[in-house]
């Protein structure tokens, strides 16, 4: 049985995904729905799916990261990017030869897309051509989009600024966040998967689905025998280990 998995963090246009493929393509088995960028990656991994729907813009990693490192974990898993974008970035998607569905997704293009994945065996975009397709709507495509630069948190009646800049990491905890800087730790009251959408995507980078590392804070990398990676950092004593899947946005380091 052919299998998929869909990464869209609106529930309305997953749903609306998963109904339309069961319609075209109703012998496809789903095997895992995700709303944010690491947890795509993180099921890629585990299910090994036959194709990823890929939204581009989600919390924490885009859908271009997902699939340039899903191109290492599961390099059969064909990738179908959805895309909100207008005709600039459609133009990028077909100079890529890169397989698109546009919102809002009609039945006829679906099957269009069904039917080219159908008709050849492995169809992964290279990492070449993902990185251009990302400097092509990073310099004209989508929209604009300030990233945060510092965050409070409480302690008591006492409310503390923090530079983003600061922050050597963030990490989940339950609802909470908690952000480690120099010189401690702060709560923050954001679920991490909230503060991964409003984060710089090129200096801060999700190494599993719990942590999220500032680049600039990270002094080296190495990589074990199992695939997995231990950051060192430049301020903190501890290290950060980072998933096997993950690796792959690391690679340049």
């Amino acid at each position: 049985m052919t299998t998929a998995i869909i990464a869209e963090d609106e529930v309305l246009l997953r749903t609306a995904l998963r109904e339309l493929l069961a319609t075209t393509w109703p012998e496809l088995e789903i095997v895992a729905e995700c709303d944010d960028g690491a947890s795509a990656l993180e099921a890629i991994d585990q299910h090994r799916p036959d194709i990823a729907f890929l939204d581009i813009r989600m919390p924490g990693l885009s859908g271009l990261e997902v699939a340039a490192a899903a191109s290492e974990a599961s390099p059969g898993t064909q990738v179908v990017f959805t895309t909100a974008y207008d005709q600039y970035a459609v133009d990028a998607f077909e100079r890529g030869a890169i397989d698109y569905l546009l919102k809002p997704i009609t039945t006829e293009r679906l099957t269009a897309t069904v039917q080219r994945i159908k008709a050849r065996a492995t169809a992964v975009p290279d990492a070449t051509a993902l990185a251009a397709l990302l400097r092509d709507l990073s310099a004209g495509g989508g929209p604009g989009r300030s990233p945060l630069t510092w965050i409070t948190a409480s302690n008591g009646r006492e409310t503390r600024l923090i530079m983003v800049d600061d922050v050597a990491y963030f990490r989940a905890d339950n609802k909470y966040t908690v952000a480690m800087t120099a010189d401690g730790e702060a709560l923050l009251r954001t679920p991490i998967r909230e503060l991964a959408g409003v984060l710089d995507p090129n200096t801060f980078k999700q190494i599993h689905r719990s942590t999220i590392v500032n680049l600039r804070a990270v002094a080296s990398i190495v990589r074990d025998d199992t695939g997995k990676g231990t950051l060192r950092l430049k301020q903190r004593p501890e290290t950060l280990v980072v998933s096997q899947p993950f690796m792959a946005l690391f690679r340049n380091m």
